[in-house]
């Protein structure tokens, strides 16, 4: 059993040329910031002004020419003027009802941890304002839960994930907007399946066979067979925060569980997992 665990180890170190490699760089360089920045304390109010603009489900401007990305959320991806990304399902759609529910509206940005990202937007939770000033709808929530976004979380930024979730339950349960689409649709562990959704965002539901560490390198397997089954790599960073919030991730031998984050092949379908939020314990 250790030498077939040390093989997981050795078969999953890839070359410097592979996207598993770059993609598990980039999150090195975000889990290394996020420490730096990432705050337990209360949102911090940030700036306050008008809808002038939106660019999709996610994203908008102040009329000052602040670019806001809505953090935490997720919504189908337009290509904006990139060759290589294609529209996702009801993509227009859900920039039409961010439009709806913003447009022209006053808002306030409140932070929580990283406030810019690399392109310089605001990662900020919006909320609408009233006549008197007084916060009304949180746009992320009430974009989730018209079903035109999926929780997404990131560990250098803060929020209220429990409301999220609510909301995106309540979305998937009504089958509202991107849950009445099978590009959407929560999926299971099936290697042969799941395989067919590489490089892409998904939530996958199912019982976790077995657990193994080994020195710093943790994986939450999904199947009998490391060498084709999907398995959830849990990054140093990622242990740290999960015990921090006080859950035993060797201990989730046989229960079900949710998963969310980008689908990579490296020996079966993997997922990388470096915060709390991303796994929902379901029993």
């Amino acid at each position: 059993m250790r030498g077939a665990i040390f093989a997981i180890i050795g078969s999953m170190r890839p070359s410097p040329n592979t996207k598993w490699f770059r993609r598990i760089a980039l999150l090195a360089g975000s889990l290394f910031m996020s420490t730096a920045q990432a705050s337990d304390k209360p949102l911090l109010e940030g700036e306050i002004g008008m809808v002038q603009s939106i660019v999709d489900g996610d994203t908008l401007f102040l009329e000052n020419g602040l670019k806001v990305r809505l953090s935490a959320m997720q919504a189908p991806k337009l290509p904006l003027g990139r060759p290589e990304v294609k529209a996702w399902p009801l993509s227009t759609t859900a920039k039409k009802e961010l439009e709806k529910l913003a447009l022209g509206q006053e808002v306030q940005l409140y932070y929580g941890g990283l406030q810019r990202d690399r392109y310089d937007r605001a990662l900020a939770q919006v909320f609408l304002l009233d006549d008197a000033g007084e916060k009304t709808i949180w746009l992320q929530e009430e974009m989730i839960r018209r079903g035109y976004g999926r929780v997404y979380t990131w560990p250098d930024t803060w929020q209220d994930s429990e409301r999220l979730f609510a909301a995106e339950r309540e979305a998937r349960a009504a089958e509202r907007g991107i849950w009445g689409r099978d590009f959407y649709k929560i999926r299971t562990p099936e290697p042969n399946n799941l395989s067919q959704d590489m490089d892409s965002f998904q939530i996958v539901e199912g019982i976790i066979v077995s657990t193994a560490k080994v020195r710093d390198k943790m994986f939450l397997n999904f199947g009998a067979d490391y060498r084709t089954d999907f398995t959830v790599f849990v990054t140093k960073e990622g242990q740290r925060r999960f015990k921090k919030a006080e859950l035993d991730l060797m201990s989730l031998e046989g229960a079900r569980v949710r998963v969310r984050g980008w689908v990579e092949i490296q020996n079966g379908p993997t997922m990388i997992l470096d915060h709390a939020e991303r796994l929902e314990i379901l029993d």
